[in-house]
């Protein structure tokens, strides 16, 4: 399942519904406006195979990676949000849920930063999008 945070612009989700990228809005579908950062990490354990994108660097934390979910630091103009998730989806690396389970990562405009859970070394893979 693929989340957006609410600091997600709804243009960006709208068009990845366009793409056939299928996504829900964490504000709209599983919490309160308003929820606070630390309680996202409870409502993702609920959650199956939960994919979070958003805008809050605070997600990417090593600490933060667990097996039942996936945080996604879009570090990206908010206008291509979208573009970023799509191409995030269809790298080789995380291109099904059990890839990106146990991931904490950071998306930018020269690749993709990320921790995996029980490994203590941050990972990079470069692209050009």
């Amino acid at each position: 399942m693929n989340l957006l945070d609410e600091n997600i612009r709804h243009d960006q989700g709208q068009q990845l519904r366009r793409w056939r990228v299928p996504c829900r809005f964490l504000i709209e579908d599983f919490a309160p406006s308003g929820i606070q950062d630390p309680d996202i990490i409870p409502l993702l354990h609920r959650l199956k195979h939960a994919t979070l994108f958003t805008h809050d660097r605070d997600f990417f934390r090593q600490r933060l990676a667990h097996p039942a979910y996936c945080l996604v630091w879009l570090d990206v103009f908010d206008g291509a949000a979208a573009r970023y998730v799509r191409e995030f989806l269809r790298h080789s690396s995380f291109d099904t849920a059990a890839k990106r389970m146990g991931v904490a990562a950071r998306v930018h405009q020269g690749g993709i930063d990320y921790w995996r859970c029980k490994r203590h070394s941050l990972a990079r893979i470069e692209w050009t999008v």
